[in-house]
């Protein structure tokens, strides 16, 4: 009995602290502290008082930090999708690639310039530093949406320049090691897992894309995690190849984002509720390995704080900030984007790759690369709102929807489109029955503050209204009557409307898409709509 009330205790104490962590971001939004520090602080503090357990070896956290990175990665690259990453997919490519080696570079050259350190461990900083975290930023900007195409920059660069940071840094260490780097052997690694990575994420996002839509399971709670399988199953195949598995399951997960996949829904919310774990996990256990008692030795926590105010007022904006010279972005969005460039779980793990690397004063190295995070995710990640509304940049609360009204198909619904009214687009302000809507198109449903209204001929939108339709598969899509104004009813050919950017965010973030396969159902479910149009 001894045995299991302290087995007992031990889930109690997990669940209370999963419990603490969970509830931790209500404190977050109250001390608009990110959440990601308090578990990076709370569990280095706890570390330090509790020896026992900060026991972890290297390889334990590494695979851990791994495991939950695919995770993090996978959802990411499904909440922008394709449609919302070709939007921007030049710039996440940009700051992805070059920008993350123009960083490393500057890291660098600031370590050994200003800081005195030689240049193996300079360059280590500079590669280890060089990315952006894709579980700080969704985690920063929580319930807050960004509008337009920097949104899609920063979620897009932070899924994008982890692949490359940690390729570069496996590279770096395995070109003939720190001490004689082979310069050629460097470049072909990398260049060999990002090109087997990228072929794993496109052909086996593909496959599992088909997988997914084709085979059926006896069980619907099968499905989200036969996905979450297939996800860990492309990173093994990339990994085993002597690829980025990283790479690879952030683009598997940009291709299956937008298309539709029988329980998609459930999907989704199946892997958005993990991705919440996988980062409350990668950071209580990075935060488990770090000592504060050692940030005063060799002066890490000094060096850390200046490479952290180098970083965010220097060096990523000259360097990353030449880099998107060639992207049309307004100044605002410009500043925006380089600001909120986020450090966090992935350089603390590359800044455990150093420990057996036969680099000196690997301790002083993870101190402070754990100082830059901190400073990264506490002082960048706190100002994030604040810098969004002095550049203009638009951020919108996306507020929890926890009632839910839907219903089940067992074919794909043929014709089904849901539209938010744009503030200026032509719906805005009129009656359904004067938007001109052709024979074969139905108002089923109009959503007002989350409220469902009476459809009426007689309903007025307004902007923010959700509008679900049914629309027969040979009418033209009714797109442009919910999210832009034409020229004419703007004044003049010459008035300008809003950017092509704006127009196409817009609708990704709030259209289900459509089904691609025609089924017999969804054609009797238009010709019911028309019986009842003509009645």
């Amino acid at each position: 009995m001894d045995d299991v009330a302290q087995f007992g205790l031990v889930i109690l104490v997990v669940a209370l602290a999963a419990l603490a962590a969970v509830l931790s971001n209500r404190i977050s939004g109250r001390l608009r502290i990110p959440a990601p520090v308090i578990f990076l602080v709370c569990a280095a503090a706890v570390s330090d008082v509790f020896p026992q357990f900060g026991g972890l070896s290297t390889t334990t956290v590494q695979r851990v930090v791994t495991v939950a990175l695919v995770v993090v990665l996978f959802d990411g690259g499904m909440h922008i999708g394709w449609e919302r990453f070709r939007s921007a997919g030049w710039p996440v490519l940009l700051t992805g690639t070059i920008g993350t080696f123009a960083t490393a570079a500057g890291l660098a050259l600031a370590a050994h310039a200003l800081f005195g350190l030689d240049w193996p461990t300079a360059l280590v900083l500079g590669t280890a530093l060089s990315p952006t975290d894709p579980a700080v930023v969704f985690s920063v900007l929580g319930s807050r949406e960004v509008i337009g195409r920097t949104g899609v920059i920063l979620e897009g660069e932070s899924g994008a320049n982890d692949p490359v940071g940690i390729a570069l840094m496996v590279s770096l260490l395995a070109g003939g090691g720190i001490s004689g780097i082979d310069v050629p052997g460097v470049i072909g690694n990398f260049v060999l897992q990002m090109g087997v990575g990228a072929a794993v994420g496109i052909v086996g996002g593909v496959l599992l894309l088909s997988f997914m839509r084709r085979v059926q399971l006896p069980s619907e709670g099968l499905y989200a995690l036969r996905t979450l399988a297939g996800a860990l199953a492309l990173y093994g195949v990339a990994t085993v190849a002597h690829g980025s598995g990283f790479l690879a399951v952030f683009i598997a997960g940009i291709i299956i984002g937008d298309e539709g996949a029988p329980y998609k829904a459930d999907i989704r919310r199946f892997h958005s509720s993990l991705s919440s774990i996988a980062e409350i996990v990668v950071f209580v256990v990075l935060g488990l390995t770090v000592n504060l008692r050692t940030m005063a030795d060799g002066d890490a926590w000094l060096i850390g704080l200046g490479l952290a105010v180098l970083l965010a007022l220097v060096i990523r904006p000259l360097f990353v900030g030449l880099v998107l010279l060639p992207v049309k972005l307004r100044w605002g969005e410009r500043i925006f984007v380089l600001w909120s460039g986020l450090k966090g779980a992935v350089p603390i793990l590359l800044g455990t790759f150093v420990f057996g690397s036969g680099l000196a004063g690997t301790t002083r190295i993870y101190d402070v690369i754990f100082v830059v995070v901190a400073f990264s995710v506490l002082v960048q990640g706190g100002l994030v709102p604040s810098v969004a509304a002095f550049c203009g940049v638009p951020m919108r609360k996306v507020e929890p929807t926890p009632w839910g009204l839907g219903l089940r198909f067992r074919e794909p619904p043929e014709g089904l489109r849901r539209y938010r009214v744009a503030p200026g687009a032509t719906a805005e302000g009129r009656a359904i029955e004067d938007l001109g809507l052709a024979e074969g198109i139905w108002v089923s449903l109009v959503l007002r503050q989350g409220q469902p209204l009476q459809v009426h001929a007689s309903t007025v939108l307004s902007a923010g209204d959700e509008v679900l339709l049914l629309v027969d598969p040979e009418e033209s899509d009714p797109e442009a009557l919910f999210t832009r104004r034409s020229s004419a009813e703007a004044g003049s050919p010459s008035t300008p409307g809003p950017s092509g950017s704006e127009k196409g965010d817009f609708v990704d973030m709030s259209r289900i898409r459509r089904a691609a396969v025609r089924s017999s159902p969804g054609k009797w479910v238009a010709r019911v709509v028309q019986r009842r149009r003509k009645r």
